[in-house]
């Protein structure tokens, strides 16, 4: 600079030196302030590009895609695909509470089930983003505090009638008129529905069976099924879940052996692999007397109404109940862990219990399949 310039500069200094400031520690501070403000506004940049659609999908892939069961998977991918709305492009810091209610509400209204299941994800994606460091320490999981035990199911309807929530399990006389009924069924659904009453397993599994899970040990035969395959998979404690099978469980499991080795036994006829689970729930339904689907078609309707598969898994448990068995062996046989500590110490695996009173709830089946078949 010139020399009057600098004079001019000098004499300016001095006076801020003079009325107490230090020239230096303002440049100083300055400079903290300049750093300050690009680092600021690098950080907004990043929390905007990370939206709640990003933090969704790591969520999927960090955690879902890993730890979860294809299904489940699969059906968590499309409830964020379909239900995250607007929200899904906006930085998830920017998530108000307000934000949060709304979007659960808007689905609660329609689909309380549905929208239960999102809050719940939403909110474990929200801890997966915390724990990985991708939200501010300060960031708040709204998820999980709107609307906490205020969103009820209405339970489904039938024929435009809500039925509510019921849990049904069919009567003894209900049991019997049923199993008389069940050969108007295609022999694939006759035979599901007659393992879903005789064994008490659950859909998928009775679905996914192969020929290579039976085996006969000591004149008993026993379907083995893979740890993999059940609703335990992902507990270290868990182990194969072993069924004895008897009475007309067994005749559908060797008639079926016979025709498709150890291979799938419920082939699927659209396509590779074993029947979908879904096909024996929409079978059943296109047998209800107030089912509209296709009305120009005749076919058999059922007698025994108001039920789905899985009730029948529901009511041999209730039957084996009534007929004395100890809870602690019918959890078993459902294939249930044993909870808290009785879980984590007690590896029995009852295996002749489950030969007793699979045998005796057989038996009770025949008794009550009889008073409709003669």
């Amino acid at each position: 600079m010139s020399f009057p310039a600098a004079i001019v500069a000098w004499e300016a200094l001095k006076n801020q030196r003079d009325s107490g400031s230090d020239p230096v520690l303002s440049a100083k501070q300055e400079k903290l302030e300049a750093k300050a403000l690009i680092e600021k506004e690098r950080t907004e940049k990043a929390e905007s590009a990370y939206t709640v659609r990003v933090l969704c999908d790591e969520y999927l892939a960090g955690h879902i895609y890993r730890h979860r069961a294809k299904k489940g998977a699969t059906e968590i991918t499309r409830m964020f695909d379909t239900m995250l709305g607007s929200l899904e492009k906006l930085p998830a810091t920017a998530i108000t509470r307000a934000m949060a209610f709304d979007l659960i509400q808007s689905h609660a209204a329609k689909s309380p089930v549905q929208a239960g299941k999102l809050r719940c994800e939403l909110g474990a994606a929200w801890d997966y983003a915390m724990d990985a460091g991708r939200l501010p320490e300060t960031a708040v999981n709204w998820w999980r505090l709107i609307l906490r035990g205020k969103i009820r199911s209405k339970g489904k309807a039938i024929a435009g009638e809500k039925i509510g929530t019921v849990k049904r399990v069919l009567c003894e006389d209900e049991v019997g008129e049923l199993i008389a009924w069940l050969p108007n069924f295609p022999l694939l659904i006759a035979d599901v529905l007659t393992l879903y009453l005789w064994t008490a397993a659950r859909g998928a599994e009775i679905v996914g069976m192969t020929g290579a899970e039976i085996t006969e040990e000591n004149g008993q035969v026993w379907w083995t099924i893979p740890k993999s395959r059940t609703k335990n998979a992902r507990h270290e404690g868990a182990a194969d879940q072993r069924v004895p099978l008897y009475g007309r469980g067994l005749a559908v499991v060797l008639r079926r052996k016979r025709l498709y080795g150890g291979g799938v036994l419920f082939p699927s006829r659209q396509k590779a692999g074993h029947v979908d689970q879904k096909t024996i729930q929409q079978q059943v339904h296109y047998r209800q007397p107030y089912c509209p689907t296709r009305p120009e078609m005749t076919r058999s309707r059922l007698t025994v109404t108001h039920w789905a598969p899985h009730d029948l898994r529901r009511t041999s448990r209730t039957l084996l109940a009534k007929l004395g068995c100890p809870d602690t062996v019918g959890e078993m046989i459902l294939g249930h862990m044993l909870p808290g500590v009785v879980g984590t110490y007690n590896r029995h695996h009852y295996d002749g219990e489950k030969l007793k009173w699979l045998l005796t709830l057989s038996e009770h089946l025949e008794l009550l399949a009889k008073r409709f078949e003669n």
